[in-house]
């Protein structure tokens, strides 16, 4: 099997499957193909706060920060975050961003390939869930537009 032979039910199967037994990495091997998924186990979220509201508007209201919310952008894949193209560089989104459908938003490593994550509404960034190098999951909520 070669890297192109891989996709991504695969990944998912074996993330869904570190999931129900609880485990923190499986490996497989064949032939030349060697995939490695990993999590990272007893992971904590710390949500960016959002700005806080002109004197003069009325409070936000908070936003629920779970893959159900309607304006949650989770990753399609298991992997490891990074909010800017680069090292040292600005970060495509920041919160407060206004984003269109297809932009970047952050980018997910995984088996060494640079993913680039689009936004799949168009809106404001009111929440940023993950930070840069965190190893996300398949379906974990990433950024929230509204």
């Amino acid at each position: 099997m070669s890297k192109e032979g891989v996709d991504q039910d695969l990944i998912r199967q074996l993330a869904a499957l570190l999931k129900e037994t609880d485990l923190s990495e499986i490996e497989i091997e064949t032939g030349s193909l060697k995939l490695r998924v990993a999590r990272q186990v007893g992971q904590v979220s710390i949500p960016v706060a959002a700005p806080a509201p002109a004197p003069v508007a009325a409070p936000a209201k908070p936003v629920v920060a779970d893959a159900s919310h309607p304006g949650a952008l989770n990753s399609p894949m298991v992997g490891t975050t990074y909010l800017a193209a680069e090292p040292g560089a600005a970060p495509f989104v920041t919160v407060g961003s206004k984003v269109s459908v297809g932009q970047t938003v952050l980018i997910i490593e995984a088996m060494k390939t640079m993913n680039h994550i689009p936004a799949t509404k168009a809106g404001t960034v009111v929440e940023i869930l993950v930070e840069d190098g965190q190893p996300v999951e398949f379906g974990e909520p990433l950024i929230i537009v509204e």
